[in-house]
């Protein structure tokens, strides 16, 4: 029963978030408020990112739940596992706790009032509050293996080193910020703003690797008592 539950639930997600890609997707080229899609279109925004992470994610968690023997000794398992535990949870959780905390402050900051218009509630939701819910269902359903906490933390480190040089270089190209907060910050503003994103990325990795350990501890603890 738990096999065909985690089955459903990876193949549902994938669905889901393939469906809510498609649908903004399907928003480029359209007339939108300016500046939204402008030089890189969806591409710039790390919310339509996220989305994008936690489809593949899932796309390759509903493989792998088809795969003919220990799945847990496979290179596919693996890449599930860094992939959730490294980058879709904590990204996905940082997503939707800052943009919500942005959003509760001054919406105009994040998410401007003109974009109601163009995206729909639920879109809006679709990015930026079923993430959650849908993260915590995973740890629910699987248990995943945890990279080693400093080598965890590195790759995250690279990646969020990368996606601020891309924020930067859009500044740079065509003079426009990807968020209108950014844009009020000094550049000691944007130094400490980022590393407080970095901070928080931090403590999501380590609040997901701690929910992983809790929810499925004695089950890792058995496995390992066996191997032994």
């Amino acid at each position: 029963m738990t096999t065909y539950l985690r089955i459903v639930y990876h193949i549902t997600a994938f669905s889901w978030y393939a469906f809510v890609v498609k649908s903004l997707a399907a928003k480029d080229g359209e007339e939108l408020p300016p500046g939204i899609f402008v030089y890189g279109g969806p591409w710039k925004y790390l919310t339509f990112l996220n989305l994008l992470l936690q489809m593949v994610f899932f796309g390759l968690a509903a493989v792998n739940d088809f795969q003919p023997g220990k799945k847990s000794e496979t290179v596919l398992n693996r890449c599930k596992d860094l992939l959730f535990s490294v980058f879709a949870f904590p990204v996905g959780m940082f997503v939707v706790l800052l943009f919500w905390m942005i959003f509760a402050y001054d919406r105009e900051l994040v998410y401007p009032a003109t974009i109601d218009a163009f995206f729909p509630p639920w879109i809006n939701h679709s990015m930026h509050s079923f993430v959650l819910p849908i993260l915590l269902g995973e740890v629910l359903v699987q248990p995943h293996v945890y990279p080693k906490t400093k080598h965890g933390l590195a790759a995250l480190g690279v990646v969020g080193l990368a996606y601020l040089g891309w924020v930067i270089w859009v500044y740079v190209s065509v003079g426009i910020w990807v968020y209108p907060l950014l844009g009020l910050l000094s550049n000691a503003g944007l130094v400490g703003f980022f590393f407080f994103n970095m901070s928080v990325v931090t403590l999501l990795y380590l609040l997901g690797d701690k929910l992983n350990s809790c929810v499925w501890g004695k089950d890792k603890n058995k496995k390992m008592a066996k191997r032994k």
